[in-house]
């Protein structure tokens, strides 16, 4: 594997995502390129962008549609087909990524497999703090880690210090909806090729990670688990309108019920 092509999903948040490309700048490895996918974001974004973008330690290519509703998975497409890499590793810009981030996702990169990893929660306060800050430090953030679990701000504490290899234990060997995060997955760019990308018929908030990998998994690529390896820290923000959950959930599920009549009739 040569480069991986970073795609970064945001909306009109630059001061998070910000954040976001900032701890992309502090990366131990740097064999990679940043690919923002912006489903409509008003100029300051863009500001923002064309800011960093002169000492940003790799290149960074803006994909922009107009703003006509939630069409992440639109601009999902878009910004494959942008990208240079043979490796795709997908988060959102409300997370920040630890520094060997994409050293870690490059290790569990196996051909024919896919990786979906796990967040860090922080809380309100905590996420204020953070975007107060001129600059992101992960150094500053280790170092008070234990403080903002005690006191709540954090969901976990461990992952930031323990970090686990490869290995079998990674494998999931059927299709489960649980531990899906589009904020940080990963896989090849042949693969996300090969089965058309995300599905542009669902918009709106409605799992269109899940439809990703469920259909990554049903053309043979397996699903590996990043977890304590690769977890990226979520800055806290309102949930989203979600009125198409159960609709399009119930649409994965009819994918899924005809996938499993099809291999029983083989």
């Amino acid at each position: 594997m040569s480069m991986i092509s970073v795609i970064v999903a945001t909306y009109n948040w630059p001061q998070a995502l910000r954040l976001s490309l900032e701890s992309l700048k502090t990366q131990t490895d740097r064999n990679f390129e940043v690919i923002i996918s912006d489903d409509g974001s008003r100029p300051d974004t863009r500001e923002l962008i064309d800011g960093m973008r002169a000492d940003f330690p790799a290149p960074m290519e803006h994909v922009w549609i107009e703003d006509d509703g939630c069409r992440k998975t639109v601009v999902g497409n878009l910004a494959i087909a942008a990208s240079k890499g043979d490796y795709l590793i997908f988060i959102d810009g409300d997370c920040i990524v630890q520094p060997d981030f994409i050293a870690q996702h490059r290790k569990l990169a196996e051909p024919g497999h896919m990786v979906t990893g796990s967040r860090i929660l922080s809380n309100k306060a905590l996420a204020q703090e953070m975007l107060s800050w001129p600059h992101w430090s992960f150094e500053r953030f280790k170092q008070h880690a234990l403080n903002y679990r005690l006191r709540g701000s954090l969901n976990k504490l461990l992952p930031l210090f323990v970090k686990f290899g490869d290995h079998s234990r990674r494998l999931y060997s059927t299709f489960v909806w649980r531990r899906i995060k589009g904020c940080n997955m990963a896989c090849w760019r042949s693969d996300a090729i090969a089965i058309g990308g995300f599905d542009e018929t669902l918009l709106g908030w409605g799992h269109e990670d899940a439809d990703f990998v469920f259909r990554l998994q049903a053309i043979g690529v397996v699903r590996k688990s990043g977890a304590w390896a690769t977890e990226v820290i979520h800055i806290f923000h309102k949930v989203r309108d979600q009125s198409n959950d159960k609709s399009s959930r119930e649409r994965l599920n009819e994918k899924i019920r005809a996938y499993a009549t099809l291999k029983a009739s083989q």
